[in-house]
């Protein structure tokens, strides 16, 4: 398998933490998504990807985009370990907590996101800290609720499953930013026991090779 990714993106993370708790091997190719000008723009991977965003999956003819289709995807393809629960009102809430942040939380702190507001939309880089922590907060704050029902060691009990990959990305990113998580014990205790696990800590940015 290769996966096309870049080492500060959320998206590429989450797949680099299903693949190594899957224990399956792959070639890791780096997309720089600023240099010249982002290279997720170029004919090449745009031929590979339209929608010019990673992470981008290539296992034998298939090509596959949008990181949780290609969770799921490898969830299917190797079971073991699962990273949904198996009861269907509990893989409901598992799957409703990782779109909270894949599709609610991420999508307004993405790259192409924030260099909008600051190129068209001449946002000072004042404005631009605003915004996101602005929909972060908003963002964790029903996590952080949702959490109070279902965490044990992480996000759903004491098994990790798909939420757990999607947090912590996030709360990666949330660090970046220098958001202050102290209203947020559960999404912090979630997080820390993940990156006990070998698993998160071989897919973290700063030990890909293209992280600088």
């Amino acid at each position: 398998m290769k996966l096309y990714g870049y080492w500060r993106s959320s998206a590429a993370y989450r797949v680099r933490i299903a693949l190594n708790l899957k224990q399956l091997s792959f070639e890791n190719l780096p997309v720089h998504l600023v240099k010249n000008g982002g290279e997720q723009h170029s004919d090449s991977y745009k031929a590979l990807n339209p929608a010019q965003l990673v992470p981008t999956l290539v296992d034998g003819d298939l090509s596959l985009n949008q990181s949780l289709a290609i969770i799921d995807y490898l969830d299917e393809m190797y079971p073991q370990p699962a990273l949904l629960p198996e009861d269907t009102a509990a893989k409901a809430w598992v799957r409703a907590l990782a779109l909270d942040i894949a599709c609610d939380i991420h999508p307004l702190n993405n790259l192409r996101v924030l260099q909008y507001l600051t190129g068209p939309l001449a946002l000072t880089e004042q404005q631009k800290l605003a915004w996101i922590a602005h929909w972060l907060s908003t963002g964790f704050t029903a996590l952080e609720q949702r959490l109070a029902q279902s965490a044990g060691q992480y996000c759903f009990g004491d098994s990790v499953t798909l939420a757990d990959i999607c947090l912590v990305p996030q709360v990666y990113n949330a660090q970046r930013f220098a958001l202050d998580l102290t209203p947020y014990p559960h999404i912090r205790a979630v997080y820390h026991n993940c990156l006990q696990l070998a698993a998160f800590a071989l897919a973290a940015p700063e030990q890909q090779p293209d992280a600088q």
